[in-house]
């Protein structure tokens, strides 16, 4: 500054040599004196050239201060989406397991990640050995259930029974598979991007199959004793009858067998009556007034040679083909009689209402007391098929205890009891030896 001359004020100029925010710190100062009584717009100084030259200085000072504001700006923001970035890529990389977590897991190490221990549910904040401990021990129990029902099964053929033990076997197995999948994973450190949904199928399975045994358990007590009971008719009434809650499938041949206790006379009445629409005698067994016992298929009618209103216990089947009509006729477990021309090439139609100890005037109706069964009766089966006669003996001597029919099988479930016929428990092996 020139000693003399009364400056009023300094101006400061600055500029920066680069436009990077790279370069802040490379920066040179000007600095130029102006006399106090010199407008700085518009008057020239002797030492810093025409009044032009200071104009001109002044707009790049202004347009070089508003470049840099906004070039800050900018990277300010670019600061904060790169921080953001970083945040999320840390956050990852602390569920990757390190170098030295990677080498544990490949020499055979259980090394338990962050996303062993993440929200996904139960099974994953457990290490991966616990994890697997605890579901063996879950799927053995299930398979120890599943054997104590497949051994129930073998002493019953109940065909829904073994058919529900293969399902829940089936599902077991599956989900075997989907833990073992799931234990992997966790062994190797890895997170998969579907684990809630993978979480919730297994506890959802687990689940399930809990409540199936359960049930299927239940069942299992309840089936024990389901088929040990008989039906009584005392009297000979129009109202005391039972029904069955299922029809019959359409058949073109049939076996039906029952265990009967009677000394009614004169005849000991319709031990089962069974009507379809528009044809109330599709299938009756009847014994009524002298006449000797009949079997009627569409109307039509043949004698059997039972004898059984002895008051003991007998074991009668009756089998049937469309087929010319063939049928026979078995009374302990010992053919006593056949025939053809039984309503031949007519099946048995579906739909309709089984009645036992009333025969039927009308479909589910128009009881007949003078036609009511009379006696006890008990095991009540049938096949939609025709049985040998080993088979009808095996079930008459009690050597076959789970031959049971595969239309319909004696149980008090599906037995419906009306006007005050009265059930009893009932052994048929025990009353027989």
């Amino acid at each position: 500054m020139t000693p003399g001359v009364p400056w009023r004020s300094l101006l400061l100029s600055f500029f920066f040599l680069h436009g990077s925010a790279q370069n802040f710190g490379q920066t040179r100062f000007i600095c130029t004196s102006v006399p106090v009584d010199t407008d700085m717009c518009t008057s020239s100084m002797q030492s810093s050239g025409p009044t032009e030259d200071l104009k001109t200085t002044v707009l790049q000072l202004r347009e070089t201060v508003l470049q840099q504001k906004e070039t800050i700006m900018n990277q300010k923001e670019t600061i904060r989406e790169l921080t953001s970035k970083l945040g999320r890529c840390e956050s990852q990389s602390s569920l990757e397991p390190g170098p030295n977590e990677a080498k544990a897991v490949g020499q055979g190490g259980k090394k338990e990640t962050p996303a062993s221990k993440s929200s996904a549910g139960e099974l994953s904040r457990v290490p991966a050995a616990e994890t697997l401990s605890q579901l063996g021990q879950t799927l053995q129990s299930l398979k120890n259930r599943l054997e104590n029902l497949e051994q129930f099964s073998r002493g019953n053929s109940s065909v829904q029974t073994t058919n529900l033990k293969e399902l829940l076997q089936n599902k077991i197995e599956d989900l075997e598979k989907q833990v073992l999948s799931r234990v992997n994973s966790l062994e190797e450190g890895k997170n998969p991007k579907n684990e809630t949904e993978q979480r919730n199928k297994i506890e959802s399975t687990l689940t399930s199959l809990h409540q199936r045994i359960t049930d299927l358990e239940k069942g299992q007590k309840d089936i024990k004793a389901t088929d040990k009971f008989q039906l009584a008719f005392p009297l000979r009434t129009n109202y005391l009858y039972a029904k069955l809650k299922k029809s019959l499938p359409e058949m073109y041949a049939f076996t039906v067998c029952m265990w009967l206790k009677s000394s009614a006379s004169p005849g000991v009445g319709t031990p089962f009556s069974y009507a379809v629409p528009g044809q109330a005698n599709e299938l009756v067994l009847i014994e009524w007034s002298n006449n000797p016992m009949e079997i009627l298929i569409n109307d039509k009618v043949a004698k059997l040679p039972f004898v059984i209103n002895d008051g003991k216990w007998h074991h009668i089947c009756i089998t049937w083909t469309t087929r010319d009509g063939v049928w026979e006729a078995y009374q302990d477990g010992v053919l006593r009689g056949n025939g053809e021309n039984l309503a031949p090439y007519h099946p048995i139609k579906p739909q309709g209402v089984l009645v036992l100890g009333q025969e039927q005037d009308t479909l589910g109706g128009g009881f007949d007391a003078t036609q009511a069964f009379v006696g006890e009766l008990a095991h009540f089966n049938m096949w939609d098929k025709k049985l040998t006669p080993g088979e009808v003996y095996s079930l008459a001597t009690c050597s076959s205890k789970a031959l049971t029919g595969n239309v319909i099988a004696w149980s008090e479930t599906s037995i419906e009891i009306f006007g005050g016929a009265t059930k009893w428990t009932f052994e048929a092996c025990r009353q027989i030896n």
